[in-house]
């Protein structure tokens, strides 16, 4: 198996300058929890993360009144939250090896790039209904009933 059969393929994305706001519409529209952020020039330059918008949100480092969180919503730019450089994996590369990656680096998903060009993304989720759907048809092999002659 590899990551090209069990990846989300075109994932939505958010560029570089857009708010925390447009973030958080995406991901609801989307019903993703990560987004590739895409610089000026339409390459990778990170990824965020359901986890990074609910940090900034909910800092126990910044004491701040209710409408002030609107105010970080409107004007917090994608890039002070995203993790830059993120790690990244081929389509040709075997699921167990993105999987590797994750654990290894305790993240939750890895862009999927051919060379310069963001093709998909591969998540917890992703893997996690791979192996639900793996051990679905192994046991469906085993429920058929064989034919035993003689």
């Amino acid at each position: 198996m590899y990551v090209s059969d069990i990846m989300t393929a075109k994932p939505a994305t958010i560029r570089l300058n857009n708010t925390l706001r447009d973030a958080l519409e995406t991901m609801e529209r989307v019903g993703c929890h990560h987004l590739p952020v895409m610089g000026t020039d339409g390459h990778l330059i990170g990824i965020i993360s359901d986890r990074d918008v609910r940090t900034a949100l909910n800092s126990p480092y910044i004491l701040r009144e209710r409408w002030q969180d609107e105010e970080l919503v409107n004007h917090l730019p994608v890039r002070a939250m995203m993790t830059p450089a993120p790690i990244v994996i081929a389509p040709e590369a075997p699921a167990a090896e993105a999987v590797r990656l994750m654990l290894k680096n305790q993240i939750s998903c890895l862009p999927v790039m051919r060379d310069e060009t963001l093709v998909g993304i591969i998540t917890r989720s992703d893997i996690l209904l791979a192996f639900m759907n793996l051990l679905q048809n192994r046991n469906n092999r085993h429920d058929v009933p064989m034919n035993h002659s003689g």
